[in-house]
């Protein structure tokens, strides 16, 4: 779909909803409103509305190397021609993907897989593996460290103040002292707090406590627990071109050793990056990105790319439609 046909389902009031929601995807209504330009009663409506369209959502998130709730494993897989869709739709519809995307380059798809040990790993990729009869090849990246995730992107369609406004106390991952701390096992009642915010991550604090029968002094009390600790993000999910980015990517790296560390801070630093980990393998770091246009890609590969310390080699998978994102099948505007 071009980039007219989507702008045409929101405007820009709706873009501004997203945008503050991005920042806090609790924020309350009022918050929200004085940022957006709109009464706290037209602010939610907007949200219900795209909601209910299924154009925007906001999802509470797990980080998975806090946990002990699995790791990802990123994907690249070679389709056979002219089975890429096809197989891209089975492998939404499986449990174990959170992200799916049918890009150009040296890949057809690529594939997010979240296991909780080798074990099921290997049964994922091995024994279980969604449209194997489709594929002819895939390339297993596993994530190690963060340097910026999606729930920390800053749409940028709001000015600085909203941003320090509505956003609590960002921490970036590379600067958290507790990153380095072993995985922290959840509770039932956080297993089932983050399983009902994933769903719904903007639902009231008394209407989660009525849903899973617990005390609501209990049920905010674990809320509380799990953001303090960084182990609950929130994000808004929404096809990057409403907000007017048409060029959604992966870059693929190959960096000195010696370099990674830095070169992962900086490309985080982009505000066109929506996540960035080290990983192991052929590429050593991954990053998901948006920008205005494709034609912005040039200046972004010299400007952006070749200034990483110790680049080695590049590869760049641009998405023609993701079909999944963080556990959501998202419906594309007609």
């Amino acid at each position: 779909m071009t980039q007219e046909a989507l702008s045409d389902t929101v405007d820009e009031l709706d873009r501004r909803v997203i945008a503050a929601l991005q920042l806090n995807g609790r924020a309350p209504w009022s918050a929200v409103a004085r940022w957006v330009g709109a009464s706290e009663t037209t602010a939610q409506r907007r949200y219900t509305a795209m909601r209910e369209r299924g154009l925007a959502r906001v999802t509470g998130t797990l980080e998975l190397d806090r946990t002990r709730e699995g790791s990802s494993m990123l994907v690249r897989v070679q389709a056979r021609p002219g089975r890429g869709l096809e197989a891209a739709a089975r492998f939404a519809e499986s449990p174990d993907v959170r992200f799916v995307a049918v890009v150009t380059g040296a890949a057809d798809l690529i594939v997010d897989f979240v296991a909780r040990d080798n074990e099921e790993m290997m049964r994922m990729l091995f024994t279980d593996l969604p449209a194997a009869d489709l594929i002819t090849s895939t390339e297993a990246v596993p994530v190690i460290r963060a340097f910026t995730t999606a729930g920390m992107w800053d749409t940028g369609l709001l000015p600085p103040a909203a941003v320090a406004d509505l956003r609590p106390d960002p921490v970036s991952p590379f600067c958290d002292p507790g990153r380095d701390r072993a995985p922290q096992a959840l509770t039932l009642l956080e297993h089932e707090i983050a399983a009902a915010l994933r769903e719904d991550g903007r639902i009231q604090v008394s209407a989660l406590a009525r849903r899973l029968k617990h005390a609501q002094s209990s049920v905010a009390r674990a809320m509380d627990r799990l953001i303090s600790r960084g182990i609950l993000q929130f994000r808004t999910l929404v096809e990057p071109s409403l907000l007017g980015f048409d060029a959604e990517f992966m870059v693929w790296l190959s960096i000195e050793p010696d370099r990674l560390d830095a070169a992962g801070r900086q490309l985080a630093k982009h505000p066109g990056t929506k996540f960035v980990s080290a990983s192991t393998g052929r590429f050593n770091l991954v990053g998901h990105v948006v920008l205005p246009r494709r034609a912005d890609l040039f200046p972004y590969t010299r400007e952006v790319i070749g200034a990483l310390p110790g680049l080695l080699a590049s590869d760049v998978t641009l998405h023609l439609v993701t079909m999944k994102y963080s556990w959501h099948r998202m419906v594309r505007p007609t």
